[in-house]
This record gives structure tokens, sequence and C-alpha cells, in this order.
């Protein structure tokens, strides 16, 4: 799994126009599939800086966090939350099965060698259901950032591939699938927030590719 990338900058990218513009229009999708209760827990698989970790306790849910990278978790940590960190690997998750309620994982698969293995162990330790965020190899991010900066090293999905590939190993059988992509303009200018606005998430060609299961 490649390393994280600077968790100052990271962090400091989320507060740039395009920065903010990108990761609220994440949290909306991730939110919309995943549908959680206030009260409820999650699971944040992959957290680094704990940036959604935060924005999904801000809704009233109890979040945990995990993250193989023990300075990104130290530097999460120091954002004054209440959200429990923890060290340790996607692929062999530290807890019981149904111990979430919830659970996601936000573009940190698109960085583990085995990211099947690591879907089913979230799979194992959800309740309900679970969202990923993953990199969409069929959009206009692909052609203009693969190989570069923090995308070096990753690995870009399609939603045909984890339908037919991925879903099909999981242990039981989701009983929904939910696919939705965003940011089908990566610029994040005008144009491409206006279009946010009208082109539907059904269209699975935004750079951001979310899946959703539920048990």
């Amino acid at each position: 799994m490649k390393g994280f990338p600077d968790p100052a900058a990271y962090e400091a990218w989320y507060l740039t126009p395009r920065g903010r513009w990108i990761g609220d229009r994440e949290f909306i999708l991730l939110r919309k599939v995943l549908s959680p209760e206030a009260g409820a827990s999650l699971l944040d698989t992959g957290c680094g800086t704990g940036y959604f970790s935060r924005r999904f306790a801000r809704l009233g849910l109890s979040v945990t966090g995990i993250d193989p990278d023990r300075d990104v978790l130290n530097f999460a940590r120091k954002q004054g939350s209440d959200i429990h960190y923890l060290q340790g690997n996607a692929v062999e998750l530290p807890f019981p099965d149904n111990a979430f309620d919830y659970s996601i994982a936000v573009t940190s698969l698109c960085f583990i060698d085995d990211p099947l293995q690591a879907l089913r162990e979230m799979w194992r330790v959800t309740r309900y259901s679970l969202a990923l965020g993953l990199l969409n190899r069929y959009s206009l991010l692909h052609w203009e950032k693969q190989g570069q900066g923090s995308y070096a090293g990753a690995r870009w999905d399609t939603a045909g591939e984890i339908v037919k590939a991925w879903i099909p190993a999981l242990v039981p059988k989701p009983t929904e699938i939910a696919v939705r992509s965003g940011i089908f303009l990566p610029q994040g200018g005008l144009l491409a927030q206006w279009s946010e606005r009208w082109l539907p998430g059904a269209l699975s060609l935004g750079g951001f590719l979310v899946v959703g299961l539920r048990k």
C-alpha cells in the first residue's frame, strides 16, 4: 500500500475552493448512498487525516477510523474530535462480525494490493450498509491525473468491474447495490459546478465512483 501524502498539505487542499467543492460533492454522494441514521456507529477504513470521519461524526454518528499510517493518525487525533482512531490494516480488521452499523472507504481501497479482501473484511464487520469511494477509470479525472502527484500508484476501477468481480465474492450477498458518480469536470470552476447540478449521478462517468451495498 502506498504511503500517505503530507497530512497537513492534504487537509489544506480541502480548504481551497476546488478542494472544498470536491469534498462537498464526494460527501453528498457517500451520504446519499449510505443513508446513515444519527446515533449509529460507522467505521472509516483507511481514514487518513479523518476528513470524512469528521464529516460523518457531525451527522451524529459514532465514528471509528482505522489506518496503517501512525503519523497520519496522530495528525487526525489533533483535529479536535471525539473520533476513535486506531492503527490497523484493512485486509485484517481487528473487529468482530457486525461490529459497526455502517462503514466507508474513501479512495483508500485504490491503494491496497488486495482490495477484494479489504472489501470482504468491511462487509464482515458491517451490520447494515457500506459505501466505497473509488477512482473511476472511465472519467476525465483519470485522463488528466493518472500517475500524477497523489494519484501516483493508484488503481482506477470501473463500475462494471466492481459489480461483476467484487460483489459476487461477498457473503452474504448484498440485498441492494447502488452505483453513483460525481466530479464529472474535475477542474472545479463555475462550469464544473453548474454541470454537476444537471448530470445524473447514475451516469458512471464522474471521477469519483461510489458503490453502496446493503445487507
